[in-house]
């Protein structure tokens, strides 16, 4: 297995591409640590890979708040001993043209999407540097390469992720650190699924391989840039998106 006895910490871990996430690493041998808003529901997630006992668990955090994203590692750490892979899965959108778009709405994207990241990658990086070691993986997404129309704020968080990217894996390489970001193109999630099915063709349309993408492509995608097949791999965006930016 790739990540036996591995500590991987997924933010946003509860659901869609972060539940899928966590059980890939399972199957890879690694312990996991949820890491989402209620309680109830990480709960919930973990003990549905009931067949992993022991080796998964959830703690409620906030990834907007530095001592709650601090918490998260801390729990981590506690009970498996430290953290080799963090995977910054946790995101949010809310959607507008430029001209229509409120304030909250570029506030709140921006707290999530770009602030959480920092936040969790800063108490992480504290942890792998006195190890000497540690993968952190950002979810991405092909607007953060291409941009959208009425993805302002989610751009804007995408494409600072990848700068984010670029310049920890500078950083934090010297402590044998490496630091990547996946760039999902349309995904069919929960979220995704209760779309039209007229709009769920369009989106398949626009890839080569006339397909949608599925949580557990992302998540192999993660589980090979957290293993040693990828040890010379770092401050790269990976796009996983059937084609769809050709």
């Amino acid at each position: 297995m790739k990540l036996e006895n591995k500590t991987v910490v997924i933010t946003g871990g509860a659901r869609g591409i972060g539940a899928a996430t966590a059980e890939k690493f399972l199957t890879e041998g690694a312990n996991v640590v949820l890491v989402d808003l209620k309680q109830e529901e990480v709960d919930q997630t973990a003990d549905s890979f009931s067949a992993y006992e022991g080796k998964v668990l959830g703690v409620e955090a906030d990834v907007t708040k530095k001592d709650s994203a601090q918490k998260g590692i801390e729990f981590a750490v506690k009970h498996f001993g430290t953290v080799d892979v963090l995977v910054n899965n946790a995101g949010i959108t809310a959607d507008a043209q430029l001209l229509k778009m409120e304030e909250d709405q570029w506030d709140n994207v921006i707290n999530v999407n770009l602030k959480g990241v920092f936040l969790m990658t800063q108490a992480v990086a504290a942890q792998m540097k006195e190890q000497n070691s540690g993968v952190i993986l950002n979810a991405s997404s092909v607007v953060g390469l291409y941009g959208n129309f009425g993805q302002t704020n989610y751009a804007a968080t995408k494409f600072g992720m990848n700068g984010m990217t670029k310049t920890w894996a500078k950083e934090l390489g010297r402590y044998n650190i490496r630091v990547n970001s996946v760039a999902p193109g349309f995904i069919l999630t929960p979220m995704t699924e209760k779309m039209p099915e007229k709009v769920l063709n369009t989106m398949k349309e626009k890839s080569v391989l006339n397909d949608l993408g599925r949580p557990e492509d992302i998540a192999n995608a993660y589980a090979f840039l957290a293993s040693d097949e990828a040890r010379f791999i770092t401050g790269t965006v990976l796009s996983v998106d059937g084609g769809v930016v050709i």
